[in-house]
C-alpha cells in the first residue's frame, strides 16, 4: 500500500507532504509556464503556439484548433477529449487502425477539429514539437506542439531549482527540453560519467584503462529523472552516488546525508505497450529499482520532492487549460464542461482522470459549502474510458491479478509507491475496444453527430 493520495481538493498536493505549485501555463513551443492566482484558484498563463508539423511527402491535413468546426446539428461543443497516446493511438511507431477513423470523426472535411482535443502523454524522451510530428504521420492530420502535454511539461513550475546545478537522467534531448523548461545549468548521466571514470564499473569494456583526476566539477543541487535511461546500471549508480555524497560523486563517503538533495521525477508508468505481445518496462520500474537500491544501502526511504506526469492531478489540470484555451481560440462563450480521457493503461490513464474527477468534484463541493461563485472555466467533470488495445486486455489483466493475489495473499498495484491502492480509482467509467468507439461513445452521451 502506497502512500495516502494527494488531498483531492488541493491539486497542488501532487506527492503528500510536499508542496508543488498549483497551475501550469505555456510559455514557448515545448513547454508550459507558470501562473498561480493570489486567490489559491489555479490561474494558467496564455499560450505561445509552437513549431508546425515538418513537410512530408503527403502532407497531413491541418488539425487546427483554433478554427474548429462545429458538431452537425448542433451548438458548440461543451466537451473535450484527453488521448493518451501509446497504446491507444500507436503501439510503438504503427499506428493503432482506429485511431484514424476516430479523427476523422473529429474533424471535418477540411481537417478543422470538431471538439477540442489534447493528446496527454507520459512519454518524456522528445521534444514537443517532435512528439506532434509523430502524431502527425499517424493519424493523418497536422498535430500542433501546443497540444500535446508531455511527462515533464510542468517542471517549469518548478523555478526554485532553475538556477541551480541539476543531474538530469533520461533519453533523447534532456538538454534541450530542461533549457526549455527553464533549466540554467543540466549535468548528463554521460557528462558526469566521463568527468568521474572510476563510478560506472559494471561494463568491463567501459571501465577506464588510464586513471586522470576528478574533474573541478561544480556540486549538484538536485536530480531531474525525465524518463527511463538506456543503460540502467550507470545510471541507477551514479545517481545513487550523487545522493549519498551530497552532490559530489568524488569525494569519499563519510556519512549518509538525509534528508537527501531534492529529486524531480516524470513519469510513473511500471509498463507500457508496444509493438511486442507483453507489455515493457516503464520508468516506474526504474524509479522502484532506485527506491530499492537506495533502502537497501542506507536503510531509509527515497523521497521525491514531486511526482510528475499521469495520475498526478497537476498534469490534468494542465490539459483542462489547453482545452479550454482551443475552445476560446474558435471563439466559443459557453466553457468546456466535460473531459473524456480515453486511455489503455488502468494505473495511469484510469487512475489519473478518475483522481482528477475526484478533485473536480471536490472543489465543486468545497465552493458550494463557502457560498463561492464557481470558476466559468472549470470543467464539472472527467469521465475515464479504458480501452483494449494497448496495456488493458479486457477480462485477462483482471483474471491474471486474481490468480496472482489467491497465490500470495497481496494486492496487486502496479501504482507508485506514494500513490495510495485504491481500487475505486482503477475502474473505468467505461471500457471499450478502441479509440474510435471510445469517440463514439462520447458523441452519443453529448448527443453529437
Amino acid at each position: 500500500m502506497g502512500a495516502v493520495v494527494p488531498e483531492q481538493g488541493r491539486l497542488g498536493a501532487v506527492v503528500p507532504g510536499r508542496a508543488v505549485p498549483e497551475a501550469a501555463g505555456e510559455a514557448g513551443s515545448c513547454s508550459p509556464g507558470a501562473a498561480a492566482g493570489a486567490d489559491g484558484a489555479a490561474r494558467l498563463a496564455a499560450g505561445q503556439p509552437g513549431a508546425a508539423a515538418g513537410p512530408g511527402a503527403a502532407r497531413p491535413r491541418a488539425l487546427q484548433p483554433g478554427a474548429c468546426a462545429e458538431g452537425r446539428g448542433a451548438g458548440p461543443p461543451a466537451f473535450g477529449f484527453l488521448f493518451d497516446v501509446d497504446g491507444v493511438l500507436v503501439r510503438g511507431s504503427q499506428p493503432v487502425p482506429a485511431a484514424r477513423r476516430a479523427f476523422q470523426r473529429l474533424a471535418d472535411s477540411g481537417g478543422r477539429l470538431r471538439v477540442p482535443v489534447v493528446f496527454l502523454t507520459n512519454a518524456g524522451n522528445c521534444l514537443r514539437s517532435a512528439k506532434a510530428r509523430e502524431l502527425s504521420q499517424a493519424l493523418g492530420l497536422q498535430v500542433s506542439p501546443e497540444q500535446v502535454i508531455l511527462s515533464h511539461s510542468p517542471l517549469q513550475l518548478f523555478s526554485q531549482f532553475h538556477e541551480r546545478y541539476m543531474l538530469v537522467a533520461g533519453q533523447g534531448p534532456m538538454e534541450e527540453n530542461a533549457y526549455n523548461l527553464g533549466f540554467k545549468h543540466v549535468v548528463t548521466i554521460e557528462a558526469l560519467r566521463k568527468a568521474y571514470p572510476l563510478l560506472d564499473m559494471v561494463d568491463l569494456s567501459r571501465r577506464p584503462k588510464q586513471l586522470f583526476p576528478n574533474s573541478s566539477q561544480k556540486n549538484l543541487a538536485g536530480v531531474i529523472l525525465f524518463g527511463e535511461p538506456v543503460r540502467w546500471e550507470t545510471s541507477l549508480q551514479l545517481i545513487t552516488d550523487v545522493l549519498l555524497s551530497n552532490g559530489n560523486p568524488g569525494a569519499e563517503l563519510q556519512e549518509v546525508p538525509y534528508p537527501h538533495l531534492p529529486i524531480l521525477a516524470c513519469n510513473m508508468d511500471l509498463l507500457w505497450m508496444a509493438e511486442a505481445k507483453m507489455p515493457r518496462f516503464g520508468h516506474g520500474t526504474f524509479l522502484l529499482c532506485l527506491e530499492s537500491i537506495y533502502k537497501k544501502v542506507t536503510g531509509r526511504e527515497l523521497k521525491y520532492e514531486a511526482l510528475i506526469g499521469k495520475p498526478s492531478p497537476v498534469t490534468y489540470h494542465y490539459a483542462q487549460y489547453l482545452i479550454q484555451q482551443q475552445a476560446e481560440k474558435q471563439g466559443w462563450k459557453a466553457p468546456i464542461q466535460r473531459l473524456y480521457a480515453v486511455g489503455d493503461n488502468p494505473m495511469s490513464d484510469i487512475y489519473g482522470a478518475n483522481l482528477y474527477n475526484n478533485y473536480l468534484k471536490s472543489a465543486r463541493h468545497s465552493q458550494a459549502q463557502a457560498g463561492l461563485k464557481r470558476s466559468p472555466q472549470a470543467a464539472s467533470s472527467c469521465e475515464s474510458i479504458l480501452v483494449c488495445t494497448g496495456v488493458y486486455r479486457h477480462g485477462e489483466n483482471r483474471e491474471t491479478e486474481r490468480r496472482t493475489e489467491a497465490q500470495t495473499g497481496e494486492t496487486v498495484f502496479h501504482g507508485h509507491r506514494d500513490f495510495c491502492c485504491d481500487p475505486s480509482l482503477l475502474e473505468a467509467s467505461h471500457i471499450v475496444q478502441d479509440v474510435d468507439d471510445a469517440v463514439q461513445l462520447a458523441f452519443k452521451k453529448e448527443n453529437w453527430s
